[in-house]
């Protein structure tokens, strides 16, 4: 029996594919404009983190009643609020402490990987190390079977990895291991955000992910406050371009952050989770387009070789998990008659059990 409040997708399938596709290019940009910041604005990564969560926080806020209209409610189903119990109400704050403290080493981490390896590297190995930490942690601490497609792509991600690192070894200036570190915290960050979204899911904790989004933010702004001012310079930019300064900041605010995960979550409205992660790897594609005909980032061979088999190694192990998913959804069914709760996804009803859970992705 389907959730009497559950909204029904206006969306073209089409049309929520396109905003994930944009939403995907949308994010490549992020670190372009970040490494530009650091030359110019005087600000680190902790500071340039803060402002842009804070500033898309209050951006997609105001996006909100925009993105509503993606999904309407039958008129003759009111919504149900049921009142929250002494437990709801821990897992509620479990859930935004472990999403806002994730979402920081994310992001700030990236920034971090950005600065001290490049905009490519920095790309390409915090999403590449990314779901090959969430496939070992779903093996260490869910239990899940890895399949022989799914352990293949990740030694060959393992293997894109060393091939990096060996060229930032001998004497690649676009690989540094500082920047390398970084990225895959940053990585870790973001599988721990996924881990969790899906064992809560497993568990039948049903959440909005915009809402979890929004208030993941908060947390990131507010525990990157006072970090932010003790670093360098604090939390003002300085320099001698400060209107183009200002300008790139409220682009990082607005375009890769508010409305990117406005398209997203318009997009999973009617897309399949999995299907959104292969999209996704857009990003580091376009970030690494933008670094080397923009920011003019040179790439040895070596680079470019561990790029392509970390990438490709990716999408294997994203359609590998593609394929599992739905017999586990079908299993979760089975165990939790008359609903699925899809975190990440929208909409929790028993006929979407063919999506995989999936947390907010992208920088």
């Amino acid at each position: 029996m389907s959730h009497p409040s559950s909204p029904t997708p206006t969306l073209p399938v089409g049309r929520g594919l396109l905003c994930i596709v944009v939403a995907a290019t949308a994010w490549g940009t992020a670190g372009a404009a970040a490494a530009v910041l650091f030359e110019t604005s005087g600000l680190g990564p902790v500071a340039l983190t803060f402002w842009r969560t804070l500033g898309g926080l209050v951006l997609l806020l105001l996006l909100l009643p925009v993105i509503g209209r993606t999904t309407r409610r039958p008129a003759s189903a009111p919504a149900v609020h049921p009142r929250p119990t002494p437990a709801r109400r821990r897992e509620r704050i479990t859930r935004i402490t472990v999403m806002g403290s994730g979402l920081t080493v994310f992001q700030t981490g990236y920034f971090a990987g950005v600065q001290h390896t490049g905009l490519a590297v920095g790309t390409v190995v915090t999403l590449g190390a990314g779901p090959v930490f969430i496939a070992l942690g779903a093996r260490w601490w869910m239990g899940e079977r890895l399949g022989r497609g799914g352990t293949l792509a990740v030694v060959g991600a393992l293997l894109g990895l060393v091939v990096l690192m060996l060229g930032g070894a001998h004497g690649d200036g676009t690989v540094r291991p500082l920047g390398v570190g970084f990225a895959l915290l940053s990585a870790t960050g973001y599988a721990v955000i996924t881990l969790y979204t899906r064992w809560a899911g497993r568990r039948g904790v049903s959440t909005d992910p915009r809402s979890t989004t929004l208030s993941s933010f908060a947390v990131c702004a507010a525990l990157l406050l006072p970090f932010g001012l003790m670093e360098g310079r604090g939390l003002l930019p300085t320099g001698d371009a400060l209107p183009e300064t200002i300008g790139l900041m409220v682009y990082m605010a607005a375009v890769p952050t508010a409305l990117a995960y406005a398209l997203y979550f318009a997009g999973l409205a009617v897309v399949r989770a999995a299907t959104a992660s292969v999209v996704a790897l857009i990003e580091p594609v376009t970030a690494a387009v933008i670094a080397v005909l923009w920011l003019g980032e040179e790439l040895s061979p070596t680079t470019l070789a561990g790029t392509g088999l970390l990438l490709v190694a990716v999408t294997a192990l994203i359609l590998a998990e593609t394929r599992s998913a739905t017999p586990i959804g079908r299993q979760v069914l089975r165990n939790r008659p008359g609903r699925l709760p899809v975190v990440g996804g929208h909409g929790d009803t028993a006929h979407r059990a063919d999506r995989e859970d999936a947390a907010p992705v992208g920088e």
